[in-house]
Formats: structure tokens, sequence, C-alpha cells
């Protein structure tokens, strides 16, 4: 199968990835006010797909180790889809939680094998630029999400909402199912099995788990911000649920597709002058989030406040192809799916398995501009983790 064919059929499924992941996120307001639910309880709800999410992930990659990936693919797509329009039926909140766990385990399933697979179809010279296009998917689906789910709930409501989003997925699904193509070579011999060993390898890997820290410290604001901007574009800026679907959705799409097409050419290039290019590009990306969060949350005007919201996501997007370059560097390919697999477990249990259930929190007690704020400081440990895989980095080829 060529390149392209097969970018394209995992980009479309990366992006209604997010989008089924993030309509909830719209719809916050009118489930409160129907379910009657609190800030905590909604933060749950985006909590509770991330613990599923990344407790399944594992056991996603020791299986994908030894099996073709493109049927876990195309069933995780066909999981998560139909979990999504079970979202639409549900009848209360503890039946909406179970229906995003469901969620959880179709997406852990797509996320953990989707960047490798692709991976091994590019040089590593084009490797981050690939990884980062592919990246674009979570921009744009997250924008996607808010603004179909803002507007169509606004409408119709939040269960026709979950309904609409849940339908494609079905049908790309079946299509990975039928069209792709693992040139993996399996393991043929017991020898060439990953054993427990090789797993246990991982941790040892210092430039690998750092990268996870430091990826865990982005996903942690990401994961903060995507719960709750449009609460807080509804609350403080005074907009209707639409209104803050659609206006944090363009901010994401427009600055979170520029900061990760940006950040993926700008690795490639740089890795012509410094080995370290990876590192270089993350660092610098979580070193520019803190001061425009800042003055958003500050400043008293409404256009300034975007603005200055926009140039942070920019920031937090610039590391989406170089942290997943790295991850391919630092590790193996007879073990790379379970290395992506731990990566989403650290990342998401350090990230924003936590952040979502913490702002709401922080919400009830101090506020929720504060609340945000401190969400925002995580970007200072995440720069001493990215020194720290730097630090570590080995010069080795990767023959993958």
């Amino acid at each position: 199968m060529n390149a392209k064919k097969l970018f394209w059929i995992l980009f479309l499924l990366n992006l209604f990835n997010y989008i089924d992941r993030q309509v909830l996120y719209s719809v916050f307001p009118l489930l409160q006010a129907e379910l009657h639910l609190n800030d905590v309880h909604l933060g749950a709800l985006a909590s509770a797909f991330m613990l599923v999410y990344m407790c399944y992930a594992p056991f996603v990659g020791y299986f994908a180790d030894r099996t073709p990936r493109q049927k876990w693919i195309g069933a995780s797509a066909l999981i998560w889809s139909a979990a999504t329009l079970a979202c639409s039926a549900a009848k209360g909140y503890i039946s909406l939680l179970f229906t995003r766990g469901m969620i959880g385990v179709g997406e852990a399933g797509f996320t953990t094998l989707a960047q490798p697979f692709l991976a091994e179809h590019f040089p590593k010279a084009k490797r981050a630029t690939a990884l980062a296009c592919f990246g674009l998917a979570l921009p744009a689906g997250s924008a996607l999400g808010y603004l179909l789910g803002g507007l169509i709930s606004q409408h119709w409501g939040w269960r026709t909402a979950f309904m609409l989003a849940g339908v494609p997925g079905l049908f790309l699904g079946f299509l990975a199912l039928t069209q792709l193509q693992d040139n993996r070579r399996l393991p043929q011999q017991p020898a060439e099995i990953p054993h427990f060993k090789n797993y246990l390898a991982l941790l040892k890997n210092k430039p690998f788990l750092f990268i996870c820290l430091a990826h865990a410290m982005i996903t942690f604001i990401i994961g903060g911000l995507s719960a709750w901007m449009p609460t807080y574009l509804h609350r403080y800026l005074q907009m209707d649920v639409a209104k803050a679907g659609v206006i944090f959705g363009a901010l994401v799409v427009v600055c979170g597709a520029a900061g990760t097409y940006l950040g993926g050419k700008s690795a490639d290039k740089l890795l012509n002058f410094s080995h370290k290019a990876y590192f270089w590009v993350i660092g610098l990306a979580l070193a520019g989030v803190l001061a425009p969060a800042w003055i958003g949350i500050q400043t008293q005007s409404a256009g300034w406040a975007l603005i200055c919201f926009g140039l942070s996501i920019i920031c937090l997007f610039l590391p989406t192809g170089p942290v997943a370059a790295a991850l391919v560097s630092a590790t193996r390919a007879p073990v790379r799916s379970m290395a992506f697999a731990v990566n989403i477990f650290i990342i998401h249990a350090l990230g924003d398995a936590l952040s979502p259930v913490l702002i709401g929190q922080a919400s009830d007690e101090w506020g929720l501009k504060a609340a945000v704020l401190l969400c925002c400081l995580a970007a200072v440990p995440g720069i001493l983790f990215t020194w720290l895989a730097a630090s570590y980095e080995r010069r080795e080829t990767n023959p993958f």
C-alpha cells in the first residue's frame, strides 16, 4: 500500500477520533443543566475516558507487537464510534460515564498503533513532518468537535450531537479493516517475540521516559484547556454555548494546525544542524506557553484574551510531530507498539486523566480563572523533563 493512501485513511480516522472525544466538552453546560451536575462531575466524565484509555493501551500494545496492526486499528474505530452513538441514548450520569469509558477503549486501540504504523512508512528525514501532518487531525478534529457539538446541541440538543458524531467512524473503521496493510514483518520464531524483559527495558530507557514525562505535562495542559475553555468563554466572556464552541474551535483549528505544522517542519530542518532538534522544539514551545496564558487570563479585553490564548495554543501544538518522532527514534521496532502504549499510559495518567477533574476542583474552590492558570504552570516541569531527555539522548541510528 502506498504511503499517501495509508496516510489519508489514518488521518481521517484520527480526525474523527478527536471529534468524538471532544464533542462532550462543548455540551458541558447543557449536561450540567439537564443532569444537575457540578463541575467535579463534569470533569470526571473527561477523566473516566482517560482512565480507561490509558489502562487499555498496554493491552493493545502487547498483542499488536505479535499480530497484524490494521485489524486492531479498524476494530478500534468501530468500537469508539458505536460508543459515541451510545452516548446519545444515555439515561443518566452513570450510563454516560460507562459509554465514555467505551470510547476510551476504542480510541486507545487506534492511538497506540497509528503513529508508529505511519512513521515506519516514512524516512527519518521526513518523519517529524509526516507525523505533524497526521497530528493536524488533533486541532482540526477538536475544533470540529467544539464547533459541531456547540451548534448542533444549541439547536437540536446534546443527544443529537453525539449521534451525528458517531456515524462516520463506522464507515472509516470498515475501510481500515479492508484497505490497510501492515508491512511490518511479524515474529516468526520464539526468539523474535518480544518478552517481558524487552518491555521492562523501556523503563530503563531514560530519553524515552523523559520524553514521556515532558509529553505528559503538555497533555495535562491541553487536556485541561480542552475540557474547560468553552466553559471559561461562556462564564467570563459572556458567550452562549454555541458561540463559545465556535470561537474556541476556531482558535484550536487555526492556531493548533499552525503550531503542529510549524513544529514538524522546524524539527526536520533543525536535524541538519543538531541531533537534539526534537528537544529544542519541545522545550522552546513549552517556555512560550506561559506569558501569553498569564496575560490572557489577566486582561479585561475579550479580543486580547483570545489573541493570547491563541498564542499559547500555537506553542502547545508545536511539539506534536517532534514528540512522536523522538519516541520512534528512542525505541526499537519489535517493541514500538508497546512503547507507544507506555507513552499513552504515562501521559494520560499524569496528564489529562487528572487535569479536567483537578481544574473542576480548583474552580469550585478559587474560580475557573485561577484553575486555568494553575493548569498552564505544568509547562515548568515539562521544560525540565525535556532538558533531561536531551541530556540522556544517545547518538544512535535507528534502522526504522
